[in-house]
């Protein structure tokens, strides 16, 4: 941006901050909270107290990476990072190589995953929002002279009062992973990235969460920018320079319970360290633990030493993520072994995944021989790695190509404790267990839905169908023949399509609407056409 356009938008900012005007900004309705689901909710946790014992059931564990593409893993793709400790937890449990995130971004992802539920059944549509244009001046003002690409802002846009902005976070009417297992007896924590509200009633301790360490925002630096020890690289890209802007403070600051603390070691390192102790202290007591990293997500930071071993790498943005990837794989090896230190290993079922694909708009990833990445609904932004383990029971080293989903998780989690799932309201997650056993014969999923305004997808089998209902785009793929998502069969399988077409209708009906506004659009192009992602 040159100085003339600095000054100019600056005047601009000013005069519509001082003039405060709304006039030409659309009215989205207010965000209420659902009395009926919440009555359920509190009818649901009266049937646990009353549904006898279940603390003979595994620990659970789950450990998230942050938009970690899945191809960025020699796991998936021979040109992927080597990561020793991913390769032997998927050595020790089961790989799914066809497994999705309910969303290509982090909180609505998050959400599905919490709940076992598809989160537009709760309107946790879009990802939260921290800030929006305040008036039309505000509005004209960043339209006209920032540079937002990837991203475009949003017509017509809109702003949510200031109370209206603090109801963003998963609904107090939904039942989260955490409060079902605290509610039968289970120590619960997290550590690491939150994401699922920044204000009251959606932090940790309001959800279940006994113990947590960590951020609620969406990101946090790793560590303090004058570390002599870290090594930073700073995208030039807009949403980029806003996390260097934010540094660690609102929402970004480090938390302990509730409780701001300074944190001047390397965070992904600390979140291992927070997890392990957590193992130890509470090895003889049942629990579940969430650690949901926030690598390999911008800002770009690790500690020289890691990058060190990828000196070869002449390009410092891939050199740093490589590093940043090291660095997570190093911190998940602690943690399992951990497990294993503690005697635990045949009494914890652990769970590993990435919240959607890698981000591409780095230029640190390209997610491989995938199509697309984070924000966009073809394979590079949905289709995740994602392994279980639970020593004795399921058996090591195995494969399973079947689609699942992260919603699967939670289901899975409470089956294997015999902890009941809630009846009154469709759970869309499925318990894997049997059918990774061979108990259970057929699939865990017949359809796969995706939906983000007029974004929508449905995978069935083979066939993925992609829709961009606003500007009129459909494209069909055989996913088994053309994982890369480069020949569109729309012409030739008309058939198909229109049964895909029903199917979405059909579950696009049980969903309400988007409980918040977006702000941004993500624009890129693919094969000569540009497409647009709401997120």
């Amino acid at each position: 941006m040159s100085t003339r356009f600095k000054w100019v938008y600056t005047i601009v900012l000013l005069v519509g901050i001082l003039c405060h005007s709304s006039f030409g900004q659309s009215v989205y309705p207010p965000i209420r909270v659902d009395s009926t689901r919440l009555d359920g909710k509190t009818r649901y946790f009266q049937s646990l107290a009353q549904s006898g014992d279940h603390k003979g059931g595994p620990n659970i564990v789950v450990i998230v990476a942050d938009d970690l593409g899945k191809n960025d893993l020699n796991l998936y793709f021979k040109d992927g990072l080597d990561t020793p400790n991913i390769n032997q937890l998927a050595e020790e449990g089961i790989v799914f190589t066809e497994a999705y995130s309910t969303s290509a971004v982090c909180n609505p992802s998050r959400a599905g995953m919490i709940t076992g539920r598809y989160q537009q059944r709760f309107g946790n549509e879009r990802q939260i929002m921290g800030r929006y244009a305040r008036n039309k001046f505000e509005f004209f003002a960043f339209k006209t002279f920032v540079n937002t690409r990837p991203l475009q802002l949003i017509e017509p846009w809109y702003t949510p009062s200031e109370t209206e902005l603090r109801k963003q976070g998963l609904p107090v009417s939904e039942i989260s992973l955490f409060e079902a297992f605290h509610s039968v007896g289970y120590t619960t924590a997290c550590f690491g990235k939150w994401h699922l509200g920044y204000n009251e009633p959606f932090l940790p301790q309001n959800k279940g969460v006994d113990e947590f360490y960590g951020f609620y925002e969406a990101f946090s630096l790793y560590e303090p920018t004058r570390s002599k020890d870290i090594v930073n690289h700073k995208h030039r890209i807009f949403q980029n320079k806003m996390i260097w802007r934010q540094k660690r403070s609102g929402p970004s600051a480090i938390v302990r319970n509730g409780e701001e603390v300074e944190e001047n070691e390397y965070l992904t390192k600390r979140i291992a360290e927070e997890a392990c102790q957590f193992i130890k202290t509470h090895e003889e007591d049942p629990f579940l633990l969430y650690v949901p990293f926030s690598a390999p997500h911008t800002p770009f930071q690790a500690p020289k030493s890691y990058c060190d071993r990828f000196s070869h790498v002449k390009d410092l943005n891939k050199r740093v993520y490589f590093a940043m990837i090291a660095a997570l794989d190093d911190a998940i090896g602690e943690i399992i072994e951990q497990v294993k230190e503690s005697g635990i290993e045949e009494n914890t079922l652990v769970f590993f995944c990435s919240d959607n694909g890698g981000a591409t708009y780095t230029g640190a990833t390209d997610n491989g021989d995938l199509k697309g990445g984070k924000m966009t609904n073809f394979e590079g932004g949905l289709n995740v790695p994602f392994i279980i383990k639970w020593k004795g029971t399921l058996s090591a080293g195995a494969q399973y190509h079947t689609p699942v989903s992260l919603m699967d998780i939670f289901t899975t989690a409470l089956s294997a404790c015999t902890i009941p799932a809630p009846t009154d309201i469709p759970i869309d997650g499925v318990d894997l267990i049997p059918f990774l056993t061979g108990e259970r014969e057929g699939v865990p999923h017949e359809f796969l839905f995706w939906k983000t305004d007029f974004n929508k997808s449905v995978r069935s089998g083979k066939w993925k169908l992609i829709v961009n209902s606003r500007e009129d785009q459909l494209v069909l793929y055989d996913l088994e023949a053309d994982k890369q998502e480069h020949q569109d069969l729309k012409a030739t399988h008309s058939e198909v399509v229109e049964h895909l077409l029903s199917k979405l209708t059909e579950w696009e009906s049980e969903l309400v609407p988007p409980l918040w506004p977006g702000v941004m659009e993500y624009e890129e192009e693919f094969d000569g056409v540009k497409m647009r992602f709401a997120f």
